[in-house]
This record gives C-alpha cells, structure tokens and sequence, in this order.
C-alpha cells in the first residue's frame, strides 16, 4: 500500500480547483517518479498476467487516456501498480484546448465533467517523452498510445491527422487507440458513423500493414468508443472493427448524457460525463459489442469503476482487462492494487 492514504490528500485537492488539482498531481508525481518519494503512493504490482491482442499485460488493470496526455508520469503510473498504462490522446500539432473553466468535479454523484479539447503540447514532445520514459519503467509495462486529431483540422480531413499520428507513435507503441469518441472536439464523433469509420479504419489499415512491413512487427490496434450508442450503431461499429482487422475495442469513453445529473451543481455544464453515472451505459456497451463480435475479440472496459465489484460487472459483461479514471481520484492509487487483486482471485480465464 502506498506510504500516504490517498484519504490524507483527497481534501487538499479537492478545496482547489479540479484542473488545477489535476496540474498540481500530474507535477508531483513527475517530481518524484524516479526517487525515494515515490514510496507515497507506489505499491506492489499484483501479478495476474493476461494475453490481450497477442500483448502480455501483468495484471488487467489499466489507466485510461486522458489523465496523462503528454506522457510525462510513466514511470509514476508504473509504481502504482498498473498492468498498463494508456497514454494521449496527442494530436499531429499542440493545442490548447478548450477555454477555462473546464473540468468540473461532482463529489455527489462521484462524477467529473471535463470538456479539455484534446489540450496537449503535440506529437514530437509526446514521443520524446515515451521514448525517454521507456528506458526507465520496466520492460514487461504494456504501453498504448491514444491518437487523435486536431480541432482545426476539417472533418474531411481528419484520416490525415490520424495516420500521422499513427506513424510517429507506432515505433513506441505496444498497442495504438483510435480515439472517436471524445465529446470535446467538434464533429469528432460522427466518425462512428458507417462510412466515415469505414473510411477512416481502411486508411488505418492499409497504413498499418506497411508500417509493420517496414519495421518487422504488427502494432495492434484499438478503437474507442462511446457510451451512447445504441445496439444498431453498436452492431455497425462491430462489424467494421471486424472488416478492417482492428485488434479490439475499448469500451467506453464519457457520455453526453445528464438524466443522473441534471439537478447537481455543474450538472448542465457540456463535456463529457464520467464516473459512477456512466458506469451501467459503458457495461451495456460491452455487452452488445461482445455479442455483436464473438467470444474472443479483446474489449478493454472502462467507465465508472470504483470498486472491484464494478470491475468484475465489465469483465462478466465481456471485457478482458479495465481501465480506470475518475475512479483514481475518488479513491486514489490503492484503487489500482484493490481491483487487480479482486481480478486476480477470481482467475478469469
């Protein structure tokens, strides 16, 4: 267990401003990654080894994109215990991102509502960071890479942004997701849609196979979708991420949905939703997208886990392995630690 109770440290970050909190977070664990002080929260990775799209992952606990989108804590995430660790999204070009304010906390709810925008400082700064870290984490860290595209880039042009993303971060990646699914950046979504997704994994693809051709080793592929599609929408995505020899789905990114919300301060506020309200839509979506994919197609899960309870609910529902967010500032590292070891005692096969 971690040397500081994340109980001791919750009420300091949560009197500040929550993207403060996460700037504040982000730094310290930076700080202190490579010396003595990462005691305070590093812990005793769980060994529950599992093979995902050909990847050995030591536990099935993850941390989902978004947390760290510059790729500057891999080392820290390591010391927390993590199976894998998903870094991004970056985009071709840095930006800022949406405007301040930003990202909301709903203690009630155990909720956040962030519209960041993709913010990050861009693909070479996100590189150099991967491949520096490399050299410090251990060997067995599964590491993937979440892609994106950049605001100003027109919807009709958004493969280009994708594929550069792919061929700077292939070389550096275990395994690289697709992210179509982020609430935040204007028209992202529609490429879930049939043939624009049709489009963009075929570009995808092809790009792929002559990556791996050249540098002699096949980098999976992931596509991450949203929590607010129905079983047709579902059934549709399933069947391209099967045409296109995609190598899994991670299930699910925030909602736009606010029924559970509405009437808590922040509620209204646009973004996307995550934490405990989204837990049930992400856990339906893995249901219809194993059902719409078979048995053996890797879903990762994510999407209000707070608790191992939550994070068996996602691996009865059809996932393989979880990630976690929101549910790491609500309960902190030892969330990481508590999961793993609930996955590992139930020996999922």
């Amino acid at each position: 267990m971690p040397l500081v109770p994340y109980g001791v440290l919750r009420p300091f970050l949560f009197r500040m401003d929550p993207e403060a909190a996460h700037d504040l977070t982000l730094r310290l664990i930076e700080r202190t990654q490579h010396n003595l002080l990462r005691h305070t929260y590093a812990q005793t990775r769980v060994p529950d080894p599992v093979t995902l799209a050909g990847l050995q992952l030591p536990n099935r606990v993850g941390l989902a994109a978004g947390l760290d989108k510059n790729a500057r804590c891999i080392a820290g995430w390591d010391a927390m215990g993590f199976g894998f660790v998903e870094l991004g999204t970056v985009t071709p070009l840095a930006q800022a991102g949406n405007p301040k304010p930003r990202m909301f906390r709903l203690p009630q709810a155990q909720a956040l509502i962030n519209r960041f925008g993709f913010n990050n400082h861009g693909l070479e700064a996100f590189v150099a960071n991967v491949s520096r870290a490399r050299k410090a984490s251990r060997r067995d860290l599964v590491l993937g890479l979440n892609i994106g595209k950049n605001a100003a880039t027109p919807m009709e042009h958004a493969s280009a942004d994708y594929l550069a993303c792919l061929a700077a971060v292939y070389p550096h990646a275990d395994y690289v997701t697709v992210n179509i699914s982020s609430p935040n950046t204007q028209g992202l979504r529609g490429l879930q849609s049939d043939d624009a997704l049709a489009h963009l994994l075929e570009s995808l693809a092809e790009a792929r196979a002559q990556l791996a051709q050249a540098q002699g080793r096949r980098v999976p592929i992931f596509v991450k979708i949203a929590p607010d599609l129905d079983g047709t929408q579902v059934q549709a995505i399933a069947t391209h991420l099967l045409r296109y020899g995609m190598d899994g789905a991670i299930a699910t990114n925030t909602t736009l949905e606010r029924q559970a919300v509405a009437h808590l301060p922040h509620g209204a506020e646009p973004g996307g939703l995550s934490g405990a309200p989204v837990r049930a839509a992400s856990t339906r979506v893995i249901a219809a997208l194993r059902n719409a994919t078979g048995a053996d197609f890797p879903i990762i899960g994510v999407g209000g886990i707070f608790s191992s309870a939550d994070a068996q609910e996602k691996i009865q529902a059809g996932a393989q392995a979880v990630q976690i967010y929101s549910g790491l500032i609500y309960r902190g590292p030892g969330l990481v630690g508590e999961i793993a070891a609930a996955l590992a005692e139930k020996d999922y096969a």
